[in-house]
């Protein structure tokens, strides 16, 4: 019998064969173990939402009873009632609605105008301006927060006002930096042939370059409200009256000596998230494409 030789062509097919199957067995169970690995990260991630919601529609003893309530058995809305009616939800969430729309909007036209600036203008001394403003970003926040009370609260009178919660955040070094990236991947040409038709700069940043950087807008718009409507120490300082707090600050007030109404921190809870998701759901399309954009310069 004549033995098959190793450059038989069906010899070979076959080797191919069983290696191919042998690289797709094991990328099933690579993929298999990722599988496994993202689900289990999901329900961690999800299970303590799932409790923040289910315990906002439970009382003080179904909250605390061991062992615990996954679901509520007897679902209620004190909490909801108890943070509207005596709380003051309705103004802190007002409050806190106002500092963040605000603070987002001028954040995102300064932020804009500057890295418009620092990416497609040249001046002397760009970089070096640049540079300087990045190294601000290696200073704590905590150095300069007791200067910064002494300014806005004895300097400035702005304390317990819209203005004292606002003025502190209407730009941030993070925020230049980021729309400096974005734009720098913004081409060139159409910024020329706007300049070639007696388009003023501030024209060719309205209707050329803003357009364009619609995505990378969203993206600093979403992080910039989620990190303002979330701020709890600033407020916290510059607020001493119930009706100035925000929904952060506010929610504390639920916490007693002996006591802690754990309902009603839920109930806020779940109404502070609500304004986030809205905004993440209405920019998504945008926010997605501003993270592709910016991971590829060119």
């Amino acid at each position: 019998m004549e033995l098959k030789s190793v450059t038989d062509p069906q010899y070979q097919i076959l080797l191919d064969e069983k290696k191919d199957f042998r690289r797709k067995t094991y990328k099933k169970i690579g993929l298999t173990i990722i599988y496994i690995f993202l689900v289990l990260w999901a329900v961690f991630t999800f299970v303590p939402l799932l409790w923040m919601l289910s315990s906002s529609f439970k009382d003080s003893s179904a909250i605390t009873a061991v062992p615990p309530e996954l679901l509520p058995k007897k679902p209620t809305l004190d909490a909801y009632k108890r943070i509207f009616e005596v709380g003051g939800m309705a103004r802190w969430f007002l409050n806190s609605t106002i500092v963040a729309s605000i603070s987002t909007i001028i954040n995102v036209f300064f932020a804009s105008l500057a890295g418009y600036a620092f990416s497609k203008l040249k001046f002397p001394g760009r970089n070096t301006i640049f540079w300087v403003l990045l190294s601000s970003m290696m200073i704590p926040g905590q150095v300069t927060l007791i200067p910064l009370y002494i300014l806005v609260v004895n300097t400035l009178q702005l304390e317990n006002t819209y203005f004292g919660l606002i003025v502190p955040g209407m730009v941030s070094v993070g925020s230049i930096f980021l729309m400096k990236q974005f734009m720098s991947s913004l081409p060139s040409s159409l910024i020329d042939a706007g300049r070639i038709d007696a388009c003023s700069e501030f024209g060719i940043f309205r209707k050329i370059i803003l357009p364009m950087a619609k995505p990378g807008l969203a993206v600093l718009g979403i992080f910039t409200f989620v990190g303002h409507w979330n701020n709890f120490f600033w407020p916290f300082l510059i607020t001493n009256t119930n009706s100035m707090r925000t929904l952060q600050v506010g929610l504390t007030s639920f916490r007693f000596e002996n006591l802690q109404d754990y309902g009603a921190m839920m109930a806020g809870a779940v109404c502070s998230a609500v304004p986030m998701i809205i905004v993440f759901l209405a920019l998504q399309k945008y926010f997605l494409r501003g993270i592709t954009i910016g991971a590829v310069k060119g």
